[in-house]
C-alpha cells in the first residue's frame, strides 16, 4: 500500500518540488522518515501520530515508510507534516487517493491537528504557479493563517485549512469541491498606503537634503558624516518616504525575502522597507548564512533601504562583506552541503561621525589626527569607492534650528523622484546607478564643457575609474531631475561635490 503526494521544500529563493511517499507493510510496527531529512522533519512522527489519532482517524499498526524524494535535497521545518499525515491516510485507504495528485500540500500539525502557519509561504506559492512541460500548476493546500500571504500569488489556487479533519474531509466524498471540504481563497483587493516620516520635519539641512533627493531618482548609495545630533538618522529615516511605491513584481520579491524568515507582515504590502541593523550585527547577520542558509539584513532590506547608522562601529571584516552585493544586487552563500541565492538590490544609507568623539573640528573636540585617521580608515577605500554620495551634515546655528523655514515635505520630492525615475526606465529600462560602463557611453556622456571639467576632476582628486563612473551616474540623474537631456557643466560639477566629503576631514 503507497500513497504519493506533493509538498515543496526551501532553498533560498527557490521551492524546488518534494515528493512524500508513504508506505504501509507488515512487520513490527514502526515510522521512518527517509529522504535527507533534517531534526524538525524527523519530529514530525510524534506530532502526525498525534495528530491523526486526535483528528478520530486510525493510526495502522504496519510499518511505515516515508520518503522525501529527491533524496539529495535538505528538508527542514514542520511544512511536510500534513502530506505525510495524509500520505498515511491515503496508504491505508481512510482517504481516497483520487484528486491527490492535483494539489501539493505545506503545513504543521499540533498534536490536536491543528494546522500552523509555516515560514516561506510567498516561494512556495509563486513556485507552484509555474507550469513544466510535463505538469501544469497543482492547487495548494495551506494553513488558513498563511492564506491570506499565499493569495498575494494572483495566479494561485489557494485552499486553506483549519485541520487535518477538514483537509480530509475535503478527499473523502471523492470530489473536490465539497462544502465539506476546503473552499478556494478569494482574496480582497488590498489598498496601498504607506505612512512614512516627513522630511518636512527635519530644520535647515538644505545640501543634505538635495543630496538625498538626488540619492532617491537614480538608486544610489549614501555616506552622511556629521557631528551627533545633526539630523543624520532624521534624515536616513525619512529617506525611504521619497521612493516611489513598488510595483507589484517589485513587491513580490520583497514580501518573499521577508517570508522566509517570517517576518513579513500583509499591512505592509507594497511598502518599502527599512532595515536598521545595529553595529554589532556579525557578517552572517548582515549577509545571511547559517547551516540552512538564510537571508541576511542585506536582502531583507531588498528593493529597500539598509541604514547603517554609526559605520566605522561596525567590525570592518563586517563591511567587506558588502563589497560584492552593493555592484551585483545579489548574494550567494556557499556552505559544504548547501548553496542558495538571495536577491539583495537595496539602497545603503550610512551615516558617521568624523571623528570618536564626533566634534572634529570645534573647540571641545580633542582627538588628535592620528586619532581621526584611524577611525576614518576603519571604511576601506573600496568599499568607500562604491557609496556614490558622501555628504557633510553640519551642526544648526541657533537661528537656524530655531528660524528656519519648513522645508519640502516627502510628497513633493517623492514626486520629482519619481519624474526622473520615470525618465530614466524610459530612456534605459534601469536606475542611472545600475548603468553598466558601456551603458555610460550611450546614456550619460556629458557636453565639452563637462568633459573637461570631468578631466580636471580626475587629476586633482586622484579618482579611479570606478569613481569616474560614478560621477558620470550622478550627473545623469541629476540632469533627469531637471528633466534635461544633456548632462552640462553644473550637473557634473555638482556631482563631483558629493564625492568629497570624507576627504575634507
Amino acid at each position: 500500500m503507497i500513497a504519493v503526494l506533493h509538498s515543496r521544500a526551501l532553498n533560498g529563493m527557490q521551492a524546488p518540488l518534494v515528493s512524500v511517499e508513504a508506505h504501509l507493510a507488515n512487520g513490527l510496527p514502526s515510522f521512518t522518515i527517509v529522504g535527507l531529512p533534517e531534526t524538525e522533519v524527523k519530529e514530525s512522527r510524534d506530532r502526525v501520530r498525534a495528530a491523526i489519532q486526535n483528528s478520530g482517524f486510525d493510526f495502522p499498526a504496519k510499518r511505515i515508510t516515508v520518503n522525501l524524494a529527491p533524496a539529495d535535497l535538505h528538508k527542514e521545518s514542520g511544512r511536510f507534516d500534513l502530506p505525510i499525515a495524509l500520505g498515511i491516510l491515503a496508504a491505508s485507504g481512510q482517504i481516497s487517493t483520487e484528486h491527490l495528485a492535483q494539489y501539493e500540500f505545506i503545513g504543521e500539525l499540533s498534536l490536536t491537528g491543528a494546522l500552523l502557519p509555516t515560514r516561506g509561504i510567498l516561494p512556495i506559492a509563486l513556485a507552484v504557479t509555474q507550469t513544466t512541460q510535463t505538469s501544469k500548476p497543482r492547487r495548494l493546500i495551506l494553513p488558513l493563517g498563511n492564506a491570506e500571504e499565499a493569495a498575494l500569488v494572483q495566479q494561485a489556487e489557494i485552499y486553506p485549512g483549519q485541520s487535518l479533519l477538514q483537509v480530509a474531509a475535503h478527499f473523502t466524498a471523492g470530489l473536490p469541491a465539497q462544502e465539506h471540504g476546503l473552499q478556494r481563497y478569494r482574496a480582497q483587493p488590498y489598498s496601498v498606503t504607506t505612512h512614512y516620516p516627513d522630511l518636512a520635519e527635519v530644520k535647515g539641512q538644505t545640501q543634505a537634503r538635495r543630496a538625498l533627493e538626488v540619492a532617491a531618482a537614480g538608486g544610489h548609495h549614501v555616506l552622511m558624516l556629521g557631528p551627533p545630533g545633526t539630523g543624520k538618522s532624521m534624515l536616513a529615516q525619512r529617506f525611504v518616504g521619497l521612493l516611489p511605491t513598488l510595483d507589484e513584481t517589485q513587491a513580490l520579491e520583497s514580501a518573499a525575502v521577508l517570508s522566509l524568515t517570517g517576518a513579513f507582515d500583509t499591512q505592509r504590502w507594497r511598502t518599502r522597507v527599512l532595515r536598521n541593523p545595529h553595529h554589532t550585527a556579525s557578517a552572517v547577520a548582515l549577509v545571511g548564512g547559517g547551516s540552512t542558509p538564510r537571508p541576511g539584513e542585506i536582502s531583507l532590506a531588498h528593493h529597500g533601504v539598509l541604514f547603517l547608522d554609526e559605520l566605522p562601529e561596525f567590525d570592518r571584516r563586517v563591511l567587506e562583506v558588502l563589497r560584492e552585493p552593493l555592484e551585483s544586487g545579489r548574494i550567494t552563500i556557499s556552505r559544504a552541503a548547501h548553496q542558495a541565492e538571495f536577491p539583495a538590490r537595496f539602497q545603503l544609507v550610512a551615516a558617521m561621525n568624523p571623528c570618536p568623539c564626533g566634534y572634529h573640528g570645534q573647540v571641545r573636540c580633542r582627538c588628535t589626527p592620528d586619532q581621526v585617521a584611524r577611525y576614518q580608515g576603519k571604511i576601506s577605500g573600496p568599499l568607500l569607492d562604491r557609496i556614490d554620495i558622501r555628504i557633510e551634515v553640519p551642526a544648526l546655528s541657533e537661528e537656524e534650528l530655531l528660524r528656519a523655514p519648513t522645508g519640502e515635505n516627502s510628497a513633493t520630492v517623492a514626486t520629482r523622484v519619481q519624474q526622473a525615475q520615470t525618465f530614466q526606465q524610459q530612456r534605459q529600462g534601469k536606475l542611472n546607478a545600475h548603468l553598466e560602463p558601456g551603458e555610460l557611453e550611450q546614456h550619460a556622456q556629458p557636453d565639452a564643457a563637462g568633459v573637461k571639467l570631468a578631466r580636471d576632476a580626475i587629476s586633482r582628486l586622484g579618482l579611479s575609474a570606478r569613481a569616474y563612473h560614478r560621477i558620470l551616474k550622478l550627473a545623469r540623474t541629476i540632469a533627469d531631475l531637471e528633466a534635461a537631456a544633456t548632462i552640462g557643466v553644473a550637473h557634473i560639477a555638482e556631482a563631483i561635490q558629493y564625492r568629497r566629503a570624507l576627504a575634507q576631514h
